[in-house]
């Protein structure tokens, strides 16, 4: 899953980055500025992440201008301030949800992954296809009711293909997917995690390669 971390002042050393990374995330950060629509329209996120001090204005305006341009994505604040006024403002101006600083890493987890489900109108953390079953909640995948060991970046690519059956997936949304702008990727980083991907899943045939453009899981018994 890809996190967009907005922080009115970049760090490199920041705890909920690391934090975040280290429950399988791949995390984007980016300072509040100019660049903040362009890089919403242009790029795929799962859920945006404002690390906001809310008594600056320049924050609360980063989250109006993410909705008045009707960006739908999942927007969770993170902030230091414990005013009920502050929570009910967020809320009003488009945020999903409101957490207090120093907020717990496994509560933000929790609730990221909660927004995305909602975001996919998903009442259950369960993902099937056919013999194929991935929970989303433990990042954990079952085929034929055995226990499957994937890898993280595996596990997000086989839940990009498996959210679009049947439709091709670019290697471009896959790539933004499973990697930050800071991550060195190689050139055949997609192909590797989709040969072993086939190879856990016994089967070679149900993620079909669109030559030169991406992949795409095909209707089929597996």
């Amino acid at each position: 899953m890809r996190i967009l971390l907005v922080e009115e002042n970049k760090s490199p050393d920041n705890d909920i980055k690391t934090g975040l990374k280290k429950y399988g995330y791949t995390v984007d950060p980016l300072e509040i500025g100019e660049t903040l629509l362009s890089c919403i329209r242009t790029e795929t996120f799962d859920v945006i992440v404002l690390d906001l001090n809310l008594s600056d204005p320049p924050g609360l305006n980063t989250l109006r201008k993410i909705r008045e341009v009707d960006i739908r994505t999942p927007v969770l604040i993170l902030t230091g301030s414990k005013s009920s006024n502050d929570n009910i403002k967020v809320l009003n101006n488009g945020a999903d949800y409101y957490l207090t600083k120093p907020a717990d890493l496994e509560e933000v987890s929790a609730r990221i992954r909660a927004l995305h489900r909602h975001s996919n109108n998903r009442a259950s953390p369960l993902l099937t296809y056919q013999n194929i079953e991935l929970n989303l909640s433990t990042s954990s995948v079952t085929f034929k009711g055995k226990d499957i060991n994937f890898s993280r970046r595996e596990f997000s690519l086989l839940q990009k293909l498996l959210e679009n059956v049947g439709h091709v997936v670019s290697r471009t949304s896959l790539n933004q997917c499973l990697y930050g702008w800071a991550d060195e990727v190689d050139s055949n980083a997609i192909e590797v995690h989709v040969h072993n991907i086939r190879k856990k899943l016994a089967n070679t045939h149900f993620i079909q390669t669109i030559r030169g453009i991406g992949y795409r899981v095909v209707k089929e018994n597996i």
